[in-house]
């Protein structure tokens, strides 16, 4: 199956929808959808048309994690099965080092590495009927990989508490512990989603860069060297043209005009 069949894109007003489009299969993250979702971001990144990224998807389910009958077709192959596992390991990179803020789209279940998707955007916004877990320690594979972005996004003990017991949780649970930022009406989700991309959109796309890149570079340093490195980028954030016009905007109480540099 090509790229295309696998995963949708749509751009509207600096906006661009990428859908997983494999309902049939659970949205699931076979080496062929991992390596569909890699290409369109690697596209995205150099996007000046796009400014917002919202990752949604097809069907009852958000993503079930891993194509298990494509694991089980590589018992025995370790290299494959290690490809599988880096591919997706980068995939979940590339969502968090694009220059582009990402909302995920949730509604219905996201499991095991589908989970890992939520957790690897920086935004996400589910329907209260959306249910979360991380279920392969109830098949013997424990969820490792998994495990990384979900540590990084919530409490580490309702992290172990999801990968002990493999148990599923609701949305407002995940909104509880910080897996997502929103519950809303499964009617109400796309309004909710395009209106806070929406407002993301409307602003400088070389903030948004310098502001999500500090973000998580921040995160990895402790007090003193986070506050050095945020002063610099703070410093070289404020010599370019966006910020200086948005400055002289709220000081004009006028709209700012921005020019992405």
């Amino acid at each position: 199956m090509t790229a295309e069949k696998l995963v949708k894109v749509v751009t509207e007003n600096g906006i661009t929808t990428v859908t997983l489009d494999q309902p049939d299969k659970r949205n699931s993250l076979s080496l062929a959808m991992l390596q569909a979702l890699s290409d369109v971001l690697t596209k995205l990144a150099g996007d000046n048309d796009t400014r917002v990224v919202v990752l949604a998807a097809s069907g009852q389910v958000f993503c079930a994690g891993h194509d298990l009958n494509e694991v089980r077709d590589q018992f025995g192959d370790q290299n494959r099965q290690k490809c599988l596992f880096d591919l997706c390991s980068r995939v979940m990179q590339q969502l968090v080092n694009l220059p582009k803020p990402v909302i995920a789209r949730v509604a219905g279940v996201a499991t095991a590495a589908g989970c890992q998707l939520v957790a690897s955007c920086d935004l996400a916004v589910a329907a209260d009927t959306a249910r979360f877990a991380t279920p392969g320690v109830n098949i013997g594979l424990f969820c490792s990989t998994p495990m990384v972005a979900l540590s990084r996004n919530v409490n580490r003990k309702h992290a172990m508490e999801m990968l002990l017991t493999g148990e599923m949780i609701g949305a407002l649970r995940a909104e509880q512990i910080g897996l997502i930022n929103k519950v809303v009406d499964e009617q109400a989700l796309d309004d909710t989603v395009y209106r806070m991309a929406g407002v993301i959109a409307g602003k400088s796309s070389h903030t948004l860069k310098v502001g999500k890149a500090a973000f998580y570079q921040q995160l990895e340093l402790n007090l003193t060297d986070a506050y050095d490195y945020t002063a610099q980028v703070m410093t070289d954030n404020l010599a370019a043209a966006d910020a200086q016009e948005g400055i002289r905007a709220f000081l004009d109480k006028r709209n700012p005009e921005w020019s992405d540099c």
